[in-house]
């Protein structure tokens, strides 16, 4: 699975997939003209020039070249230090692989990266999967919103990133950004946990454990070719033998000074 910036060349599979997957998932409260509404409203002519905005971020998911997933989010408050994640939407043909988890993941870790001090997200309160959602990955709900769809006005509910003691990068310390995730490769099955992330030269690496409920980790996975066929020495150095994504050294070697 391939994430990335979205361009103007993925306007139009990005406003499909949102239709997709808005029916799907809302259709039981939101009629289809205003779910149309809402694809015109959030995905019409305006999401280019949004795109183009630094404080702007959409991210899709490929698979095998295709977009099949993508987040929304920006960033909000005094001094924009807050990112907020707006929506994630994931065709509903392509649910059930663990593709929105790795898309909230590397989405979080690219508003970090570009200065946020906070996460939170939105999901509209009648989306009961949607809520339930976050509350499994790490957030908690602090408070409501209104937003104005077509001609009617709806609740959101507010998720905040739960409080950790410990903010580093890869995820140490932190059991409520584990988010694992059952992955099958050549036939072996391990549990990716997509908020334990080292960076690489292409994609993030992300820890992998043997068992559901292990805390000692079995291996990384790549987040560019979704191998397990990676080795790290001493000095932290992450190589990936299949695509050659890498992490640089992350400790001083002695022989060095």
């Amino acid at each position: 699975m391939n994430l990335r910036e979205a361009t103007e060349d993925d306007l139009e599979t990005v406003r499909s997939i949102a239709h997709s997957s808005l029916s799907s998932s809302y259709s039981h409260f939101l009629d289809e003209e205003t779910i149309d509404d809402a694809v015109e409203q959030w995905y019409g002519e305006s999401l280019a020039d949004d795109m183009a905005n630094e404080d702007f971020l959409v991210l899709v998911a490929e698979e095998d070249g295709e977009v099949v997933a993508f987040s929304q989010s920006e960033f909000v408050g005094d001094g924009h230090n807050t990112g907020q994640i707006l929506w994630i939407h994931v065709d509903p043909d392509a649910r059930g692989s663990g593709t929105g988890v790795r898309l909230l993941a590397r989405t979080r870790e690219e508003l970090l990266e570009s200065g946020a001090e906070h996460i939170r997200a939105t999901v509209l309160e009648d989306n009961e999967t949607g809520n339930e959602f976050y509350d499994s990955h790490g957030f908690e709900r602090s408070g409501t919103i209104e937003v104005d769809i077509g001609e009617e006005t709806y609740t959101e509910n507010v998720f905040v990133e739960s409080e950790s003691d410990d903010d580093d990068s890869d995820g140490d310390g932190d059991d409520s950004w584990r988010a694992l995730e059952e992955v099958t490769v050549d036939d072996e099955s391990v549990f990716v946990s997509y908020g334990e992330v080292a960076r690489g030269s292409d994609a993030p690496f992300y820890t992998a454990y043997e068992h559901e409920n292990s805390t000692s980790r079995y291996g990384w996975f790549c987040g560019n070719c979704d191998s397990l066929d990676n080795a790290m020495d001493s000095m932290g150095r992450i190589q990936c033998n299949s695509c050659g994504n890498h992490r640089k050294a992350t400790r001083w070697d002695a022989s060095y000074l």
